[in-house]
């Protein structure tokens, strides 16, 4: 959404820019009120490589998720410009520009920055590119960190509620080593492309505290030891030290100024402040004024991230980390979420929803998504007789296992396809729930629930979020929460503002309690949550292992069909 708030001649302006999954889009703001003036987004041309290698069209592993890096400059070149011209400002007014990126999502680069599959000699092999955060490939290096970890008594561990993700760098870096050791030895940095970007507009690389405390486990200054990353791999003892430590940028610093080429992609004045960059969801906390303890923000997209801060420490079982400053100065920046949300409502609709409903939806002018919705809405809470499970990309939090997958429990032959568009929907509310309980549980308690992202334009799916929860919902009068927030960032780094803080108090927006529970549904959701528990702690907590094993053989058959096509 833009505004049309009149301009003034001292105006002064920053730019947001987003980098999510499949696009990244450009934002122009105001500095002193956050007006939304312009926006415009780029899709990658390579989107995400999950099942061929776009330089070979070779088939891919189970599992892998790659992009090409050069997509994410070409947000600069297009989506920038196009979003100053939208807003229809003298870009000499523009003060600075700051960035956010998906997470975990690195690559490997030689010393200047230049990513591997760029060279032409690499250019056809997988570990070259970019790991884009839904790769779960690494899930076997990830059990033995963790393993190994939990055997010596690592200190680190406990801040990451016990578990390390495979979506992190350390597995990712890891499974490189492991599976491919001449590009492990080639690559001089190992750097995740919320920092790489940066490094693209100033020419400097910082890294940036968020993702490298949250996914890079830096804890009080320090990475793993020498000593147990040689425990998992002679060869990986070096790696923190050799291809993952640097200079550490603050949140809301600037890592340095545009530098002339970039200045040319963009079409800012050379020179302006580029802030350090940040992870999506942390950097959308001051957008939405959820910035003091006990306000949980959940950025919902193809995944959901749910970040808060508080002033104390706690250890939160399947936590994805607590970091001191990890999204403001001062505050204990706390990190949980879901692999898997839109994308499961998107995988469904793609590949389960018979093709009459696609014909209905058009005749309504609805996308197949509203059609669903609005057929499902009305139905009694556990009408439908079903019950799922929301790990279709596996569990982030809180079990922290990316082998486990999607269970639909209670069709019939009368079971309607909205209805299972309903139960899943129903489900990652549910996993929301699992993490809120956890939380309130460790002592951190969550006294506000607060929603951004893409998500949000359904309002029966925020309804039955509220509802599960059994809590008010606020939501962020902004339909470009992450993006705001980089630019929020890049005010601070300009000078505009003293801190995040401040700069969110006057550039954030924030809509109180925009649905409430209805206690009806919410006793029949209760009654719903006590199944969706038992089904979660059956699967997930180890009494019964057939995910696993299903994934295994899964791993299994590609590597039979992969030698049978060699």
């Amino acid at each position: 959404m833009t505004t049309t708030a009149p301009l003034a001649p001292d105006d002064r302006f920053v730019i947001g820019v987003d980098y999510g999954t499949l696009s990244g889009r450009a934002l122009v703001v105001r500095v002193s009120d956050g007006a939304e003036l312009g926006t415009a987004t780029h899709d990658y041309e390579h989107a995400v490589m999950d099942t061929v290698l776009a330089s070979t069209g070779k088939a891919l592993p189970p599992d892998w998720a790659l992009q090409v890096p050069a997509d994410y400059v070409e947000v600069l070149k297009t989506a920038v410009p196009a979003a100053i011209a939208a807003a229809g400002i003298d870009p000499s007014r523009v003060i600075g520009i700051g960035t956010d990126f998906t997470a975990s999502t690195p690559l490997p680069v030689i010393a200047d920055g230049t990513p591997l599959n760029e060279l032409p000699e690499y250019a056809d092999r997988p570990h070259a590119y970019v790991k884009l955060w839904k790769h779960h490939a690494a899930q076997g290096q990830a059990d033995r960190i963790n393993q190994v970890a939990a055997d010596r008594g690592e200190s680190w561990l406990p801040r990451y509620g016990g578990l390390i993700s495979s979506e992190w760098e350390f597995a990712k870096g890891l499974q490189l080593l492991e599976e491919d050791p001449e590009l492990y030895d080639r690559m001089d940095n190992w750097v995740e492309a919320a920092d790489w970007i940066v490094w693209q507009l100033t020419g400097v690389y910082v890294r940036n505290a968020c993702t490298a405390g949250y996914k890079g486990i830096l804890q009080d200054g320090k990475y793993p030891s020498r000593e147990f990353l040689a425990a998992l791999n002679p060869e990986f003892g070096g790696f923190a030290e050799d291809k993952v430590a640097h200079e550490i940028g603050q949140l809301g610093a600037s890592a340095g100024r545009l530098g002339a080429e970039a200045a040319a992609w963009t079409g800012l004045p050379e020179g302006i402040a580029v802030a350090v960059g940040n992870v999506d969801a942390h950097v959308t906390a001051p957008t939405a004024q959820a910035v003091e303890p006990g306000q949980m923000l959940a950025i919902m997209g193809t995944s959901t991230c749910h970040v808060m801060n508080s002033d104390v420490l706690k250890e939160v079982p399947g936590m994805c980390g607590v970091v001191d400053g990890g999204i403001v100065a001062g505050l204990y920046g706390y990190e949980a979420g879901q692999s898997g949300v839109g994308d499961i409502f998107a995988w469904y609709v793609k590949n389960q929803v018979p093709g009459s409903y696609y014909e209905a939806a058009a005749a309504a002018g609805l996308s197949v998504h509203e059609h669903l919705t609005n057929l499902a809405k009305d139905q009694a809470v556990g009408g439908h007789g079903l019950i799922a499970l929301d790990w279709q990309s596996g569990n982030r939090s809180v079990l922290v296992d990316h082998e486990l997958s999607g269970v639909v429990v209670g069709t019939t032959l009368t079971t309607r396809p909205e209805e299972i568009y309903r139960a899943l929907l129903e489900s990652t509310a549910f996993g929301t729930r699992a993490i809120v309980e956890t939380f309130n549980a460790s002592g951190v308690p969550v006294t506000e629930f607060i929603v951004a992202g893409g998500l949000l334009r359904n309002p029966f799916l925020m309804q039955v979020y509220s509802d599960v929860l059994r809590m008010p919902i606020s939501t962020i009068a902004s339909e470009q929460g992450p993006a705001l927030g980089s630019a929020i960032h890049a005010a601070v780094a300009a000078g505009a503002y003293p801190d995040v803080l401040a700069a969110g108090k006057a550039m954030g927006k924030v809509d109180r309690a925009v649905y409430t529970p209805n206690p009806d549904a919410a006793d029949a959701y209760d009654r719903l949550y006590a199944e969706y528990s038992t089904l979660h702690d059956y699967f997930g907590r180890g009494e019964n292992d057939v995910m696993h094993r299903l994934r295994a053989m899964k791993r299994e058959g590609a590597m039979k069909r992969e030698g049978a096509s060699a």
